[in-house]
């Protein structure tokens, strides 16, 4: 008997038949033993209509909507006393940044350095000078503060806005993300 048994199923697994309704059998029957073990919460069929009338899930005469307003401004950016300001910061960076005709990608990256942080360092090695957008800068950085210890520094050039965004984690501030944008 075992061997009639051993051969039977050697011939269903041999076969691509057999593999696919050995595996439509264990489906069935996981499903069937979902459902069994679901009974006391059976959901709804995918076809039930479609209530009518509008459900109100809020008191449209209650004024609070349940969201907390923040009315504080974010907080006035720190700095580590002997550092730079971020306004400083923004603006050498900028400088740097612009300062890209008749130098190699080494020297325009290393002006950067001093003001970025090393994410960003890392980030810009490798890039051409040739590829920034500007070649001065006509204005002095405008702070926006985004939360303690982040700035974003908005700095007009002579071919649209320079934001740089910055951070100090340890009250020294530093370039971490820099975007253009023509006007």
């Amino acid at each position: 008997m075992s061997g009639a048994l051993e051969r039977g199923l050697t011939g269903i697994f041999r076969s691509r038949w057999g593999v696919a309704l050995v595996i439509a059998v264990l489906v069935l029957a996981v499903v069937g033993i979902g459902r069994l073990f679901n009974g006391a919460n059976p959901q709804p069929p995918l076809t039930d209509a479609v209530p009518t009338a509008p459900t109100v899930s809020v008191d449209p005469s209650h004024d609070d909507d349940g969201v907390i307003a923040d009315d504080d401004p974010p907080p006035s950016p720190t700095t580590r006393p002997g550092s730079a300001e971020p306004e400083a910061v923004a603006y050498a960076f900028a400088a740097a940044w612009v300062d890209h005709k008749k130098v190699s990608a080494k020297t325009w990256h290393d002006g950067l350095v001093p003001n970025a942080t090393k994410d960003l360092s890392e980030e810009l090695e490798g890039v051409d000078p040739a590829d920034v957008p500007a070649d001065r800068v006509v204005g002095r950085p405008a702070l926006v503060p985004i939360g303690d210890g982040l700035v974003n520094a908005v700095i007009t050039v002579d071919s649209g806005k320079l934001t740089l965004q910055l951070v100090a984690p340890d009250g020294r501030w530093l370039v971490d993300g820099v975007d253009w944008e023509r006007p």
